[in-house]
């Protein structure tokens, strides 16, 4: 820890932190940063709530395969907003860890079909309680009748950045 400018840490006293500067305005009314916020507070509440080893992309993974087992990990990735490189990442490592199985899709081989082992099923369950309690204490401070509408407004703002980020041109 970094003590204040002209202070120190004698006599084993605490170190004091270095005060930070409040957000330059510019940031605090740009999107990006709220949303890079929100998802840095989001990763750190994940790894000590929820689950340090499995990942965020991961359950979603193990989601859209419990959901649509023995599609392909292509359409599941546009369904959990994962790239074909980071799908093809992540399912790898869950295959790994013996949570899914791939193999061949019967109308073309290098396709590969995606599916729930029995301790993929049983982890998803194990996390699943976790992240619905992270969820409702996210939310805590949003009345229970507009939870459901937060989280669309935040899925919307999702696509529509998506569908910037194609844009060739802004």
């Amino acid at each position: 820890m970094s003590t204040a400018v002209g202070g120190s840490a004698k006599h084993g006293a605490r170190p004091r932190r270095r005060a930070s500067p409040p957000v330059p305005p510019d940031l605090a009314t740009a999107p990006g940063y709220g949303a890079r916020r929100m998802y840095q507070a989001y990763l750190a509440a994940w790894n000590r709530h929820v689950d340090p080893v499995l990942t965020g992309p991961q359950f979603a993974v193990l989601s859209a395969v419990r959901a649509y087992p023995g599609h392909d990990q292509t359409s599941l990735a546009n369904a959990v907003a994962l790239d074909t490189s980071t799908m093809a990442d992540v399912c790898r490592r869950l295959e790994k860890r013996g949570l899914i199985a791939r193999g061949p899709a019967p109308h073309d081989a290098r396709a590969k079909v995606l599916t729930l082992t029995d301790q993929g099923a049983e982890a998803f369950r194990e996390v699943t309680h976790r992240t619905r309690r992270l969820d409702e204490v996210l939310l805590g401070h949003c009345p229970p009748g507009r939870r459901e509408e937060v989280a669309e407004l935040l899925n919307d703002l999702g696509q529509l950045w998506e569908a910037v980020a194609e844009q060739p041109e802004l």
